[in-house]
């Protein structure tokens, strides 16, 4: 989300539009939202949606374990105490990673020279991963040593230094960089839970009318406190552009697919009284002096929401973003035979990985895999070679029922509402699936598997 408020309040917002009709996709498709940010945003979207996502984390089976493999539940793009617009600490992102048992955390600090960030929380911290990296030039790197003197040198040179061993290095925030090339490169963002924020403009204004507002603040509150998940899920939007880039980059080589958290814990608004007639709203990371000013003639509810506080008391205070939230919201699971930097780091780049909303239901035990269930011949991330009269299946399967779409090179070919899919190759390609789950009577994407490529 924006570290700044760059917004103006002419007046409350509508809080809602019209209700708009189901959208069945059109072939080939993915399936259309139903309802607008701010209509998810509404407290029966929200009650709805909560009694959705009960219902299916209730429901969940996983299937058997692949052999010889565990399915970690990891985060990438994680800031703690690494800036000035970071909120969180390290403390407080392990104790919320225990909270929704995250166990691998990779890191994303900020440079800040002459700080090695290397140097950070690296290994085991009360049973919970972490894997030191810096966002930097655009991308997430992850070297297996200090790459501190290549930090201000150009990105050529400092991806070539990343790389040594095995380290990593994912491009991040694709949506400004749709053209970047991948080379140096082991994967790429596929889904950003900023990019979701920073096309929403019309749900951060209203945000922000509503926290000035005597009555909206109070709904805003009691929507917070029962239905973190919903109202922090509200934004979301199928990944599209990330999407596009992923497939068309994965027909001339191995792309792994990670996802970004973005997470600072950072979008803690606060409303500070300055006199009867106005207040500052910014966030904990803002210096007050440099928060926004408003009036009773942008807002006219603002003195009653002062009447009775002192000047320079916090009259309200919202968490949008705690870390558990976050980090629940979008992650990416792995599949390695231990909890250890090197098996962890070695399955990230192999690509046997998968991303999840594990905040709609929990999708340990999700699979894609070449041949027989207990013994497949390769799983996502894998190349398969399809030998000439031979036959082979591609199975895809999941902890609930769920659409699931099948797409060959960028092209879905086949669809299905099942708990699993079944596909008979008969040609080479880049096989990957989405599955989605219905909630509020729209579909939300649940999973992305990494390809299987078929040679």
């Amino acid at each position: 989300m924006r570290r700044r408020l760059q917004v103006g309040i002419c007046g409350l917002l509508a809080a809602a539009a019209a209700w708009s009709q189901t959208q069945e996709p059109a072939p080939g498709e993915p399936p259309a939202r139903r309802w607008t940010t701010l209509e998810r945003l509404s407290a029966e979207r929200l009650a709805a949606a909560h009694a959705d996502v009960e219902r299916l984390r209730a429901a969940v089976q996983p299937p058997p374990p692949l052999p010889g493999l565990n399915d970690y539940r990891g985060v990438f793009h994680a800031h703690a105490g690494d800036s000035d617009h970071t909120g969180g600490t390290p403390e407080e992102l392990l104790r919320d990673a225990g909270r929704v048992d995250v166990d691998v955390v990779f890191l994303s600090d900020h440079y800040r020279p002459p700080r090695d960030f290397m140097d950070g929380w690296r290994g085991l911290h009360d049973g919970v991963l972490f894997i030191p990296g810096s966002e930097a030039h655009g991308f997430l790197i992850h070297p297996e040593e200090s790459v501190v003197e290549h930090m201000r040198a150009d990105a050529g040179t400092l991806l070539r230094q990343v790389n040594r061993g095995a380290g990593m290095a994912f491009l991040s925030h694709v949506e400004a960089r749709v053209d970047h090339p991948m080379d140096g490169l082991t994967g790429m963002e596929i889904y950003n839970r900023h990019a979701d924020a920073l096309d929403d403009g019309d749900s951060m204004r209203a945000l922000v009318s509503w926290i000035v507002d005597p009555d909206q603040s109070k709904a805003l509150t009691r929507a917070v406190e029962l239905f973190p998940e919903e109202v922090f899920g509200a934004q979301f939007d199928y990944p599209a552009l990330y999407l596009a880039k992923w497939d068309r980059e994965t027909a001339h080589r191995r792309i792994v697919g990670v996802n970004a958290n973005d997470c600072h814990h950072n979008q803690v608004f606060v409303v500070i009284k300055v006199d009867d007639d106005s207040v500052r709203v910014g966030t904990i990371v803002d210096d007050p002096d440099e928060m926004r000013v408003l009036t009773a003639a942008d807002a006219p509810g603002i003195p009653e929401l002062v009447r009775g506080h002192e000047p320079g008391t916090v009259i309200g205070r919202y968490d949008l973003d705690p870390y558990w939230v976050s980090m629940r919201n979008s992650t990416t699971h792995i599949l390695a035979p231990a909890l250890d930097e090197a098996s962890i780091r070695s399955a990230v780049a192999a690509g046997h990985v998968y991303v999840a909303h594990d905040w709609l239901a929990d999708p340990t035990g999700f699979q894609f895999f070449v041949g027989e269930p207990g013994a497949p011949a390769a799983i996502m991330g894998d190349e398969w070679t399809l030998e000439a009269g031979a036959t082979a299946e591609l199975t895809a399967l999941f902890p609930l029922p769920a659409t699931i779409r099948l797409i060959r090179s960028g092209e879905e070919i086949a669809v299905t509402r099942a708990r699993s899919l079944t596909h008979r190759l008969d040609r080479p390609g880049v096989y990957r699936v989405e599955g989605w789950l219905e909630v509020d009577g729209e579909w939300r994407t649940w999973i992305y598997s990494n390809p299987v490529y078929v040679r």
